[in-house]
């Protein structure tokens, strides 16, 4: 028997097993059941339908991490249109590209971003601009709410779909300074649900603690897979330790995801002030792409009484495919688990995880080969929007009919992964994914600038940071006739506050291979000599 996979599947059975009970735990306050959430869901399909949205159409999201936002990924996809999740941390000019690439007819913006919006409206092919508080916004808005309560979810009409048709496109950064958009299907998406909740040990009972950005991966499909499994999800409009604390109390929270950075706030906080960390229910906390410090999570598990969960993956990929937590390989009550726990870890079921030398061959299980992390599975993307020699590129690449991650890395004799390095020019700076080449870009503008090479460096804070090696234009390292806060203040112009520079060295030459390319690896070795790996381990 054939049965299309479809991501409507998830709120379709939240509803008809778990309606009564709540789904959501809004940060205005309010709660919804999953029946309430559904008829909201109904009713904003129907009003989007109204207002022309088709299946096909691109339906933009720039939202925290509120009900708004997932009951607008919803209504998109029951039309049978494309969620298209938008990074509110960026700049309207990065807006603006993205909303004209993917050419959406709709964009939903939260009060908080929709001035971002208001700034490129008249640049943008969208048509139909809905606020969740629109007398708090400048502009013609069209109120979410009201939208909501004067529609008839009775009137809504689901199209045909199939399991092939574009459910999200997840925008991410690339090698270049344009984000790539890339393409899920209501297939992938479904399959990458159903491995999720079992990697994941997610039950119906969890309490999941929105921490992780819901733009991220579609929040790394948990807003599928929380919904499929008839979970209940605590919403947030930021990130605070005092309050996250407080929630897991107060909500019994019993899962969440959170980026290193998160982890080490919550860690500052708890040595201040040292408050509760369980609620009623046990917890785990999961993080992704390279792992914490071992300090962290020692103190996640053996003090706050949590329990932890590394994962790796990209936004290409689902995002989630790896993870280091599957317990016949570590004892629990050992301290021994935490050198299982911070390696990459293993492919989820029906994911096949591989690294690749040069040639495309295999490398050895020796715990030394380095090579590329290349995956295939269907839960992979489709392609990138609107870019096929990327998309060809990024199958082909080593080894034909794999997706190449451009991460480096090397596998033991269990089939463990570590990841070494990054092929690709990517920092990740706090769980945001910032291009090197974009930044070079960005500061080649300016007159004092010859020459720069951007590099990750170690964060406590953040994980890595980016710093700029700059060879100015007067050729004096001394006196390069520019400030460090000068170049700063420049890049801010055009650039997301997270994507600027923490750090300028000015120097006389850059390292260059033979033809004349910076040696970007020997920066990123003299800046992480003292680490274990070339990666933001912190």
């Amino acid at each position: 028997m054939h049965k299309e996979l479809l991501a409507t599947e998830f709120l379709d059975r939240a509803r008809r097993y778990y309606g009564e009970m709540e789904a959501v735990v809004a940060t205005t306050g309010e709660r919804f059941t999953y029946d309430e959430l559904g008829d909201r869901v109904d009713r904003l399909a129907v009003a989007l339908q109204a207002r022309g949205i088709e299946k096909g159409d691109r339906v933009a999201v720039i939202d925290p991490n509120t009900h708004y936002h997932l009951e607008s990924a919803y209504a998109t996809i029951q039309l049978g249109a494309i969620h298209t999740p938008l990074n509110y941390r960026l700049t309207p000019s990065e807006l603006d590209y993205i909303a004209n690439d993917c050419g959406a007819k709709a964009i939903v913006a939260d009060y908080e971003y929709a001035e971002k919006i208001e700034a490129i409206r008249d640049d943008v092919p969208a048509e139909i601009f809905i606020t969740n508080d629109a007398e708090a916004v400048d502009g013609d808005w069209e109120d979410f709410d009201s939208v909501v309560s004067d529609a008839d979810p009775n009137a809504y009409t689901r199209p045909e779909m199939d399991e092939d048709d574009i459910a999200a496109i997840n925008y991410t950064s690339g090698t270049t300074g344009d984000p790539k958009g890339v393409v899920m299907t209501h297939r992938a998406e479904a399959i990458h649900t159903y491995l999720s909740a079992a990697h994941q040990e997610m039950r119906d009972d969890d309490v999941y603690l929105w921490t992780l950005p819901m733009f991220h991966a579609n929040g790394w499909g948990h807003i599928f897979s929380i919904t499929g499994m008839g979970a209940t999800h605590v919403c947030t409009r930021g990130i605070d330790a005092g309050d996250i604390f407080q929630t897991v109390v107060d909500e019994d929270v019993s899962y969440m995801c959170c980026a290193p950075t998160v982890m080490n706030m919550l860690i500052d906080y708890y040595r201040e002030h040292e408050p509760q960390t369980l609620g009623d229910n046990p917890l785990r906390i999961a993080s992704g792409g390279a792992a914490p410090p071992e300090a962290t999570m020692r103190t996640l598990e053996n003090e706050f009484g949590w329990h932890f969960k590394q994962m790796y993956g990209l936004t290409e990929t689902g995002p989630l495919i790896v993870s280091s937590d599957f317990r016949r390989f570590y004892d629990e009550d050992s301290d021994s688990r935490f050198a299982v726990k911070k390696k990459t870890g293993i492919g989820f079921m029906g994911c096949e995880v591989r690294v690749v030398d040069e040639d495309g061959e295999f490398v050895p299980h020796d715990g030394q080969s380095i090579g590329e992390v290349v995956v295939r599975g269907n839960m992979i993307l489709e392609e990138y929007w609107n870019k096929p020699e990327e998309t060809h590129e990024a199958f082909n690449d080593r080894r034909e009919g794999w997706f190449h991650t451009g991460d480096l890395a090397t596998v033991d004799e269990q089939g463990f992964l570590t990841i070494q390095d990054r092929k690709k020019d990517i920092i990740i700076s706090g769980g945001e994914n910032i291009s090197s080449l974009e930044l070079e870009d960005v500061l080649h503008d300016h007159p004092a600038v010859s020459e720069v090479a951007i590099v990750p460096i170690p964060s406590d804070k953040w994980g890595e940071s980016p710093k700029a090696y700059v060879l100015p234009t007067n050729g004096d390292s001394q006196d390069p006739g520019v400030t460090a806060d000068e170049l700063e203040s420049f890049m801010r112009e055009s650039l997301a506050g997270y994507k600027v520079v923490k750090e300028v060295e000015f120097v006389e030459t850059l390292p260059t291979t033979a033809t004349g390319k910076v040696q970007k690896y020997e920066l990123r070795k003299r800046e992480w000599d003292a680490e274990d790996r070339m990666v933001g381990e912190g």
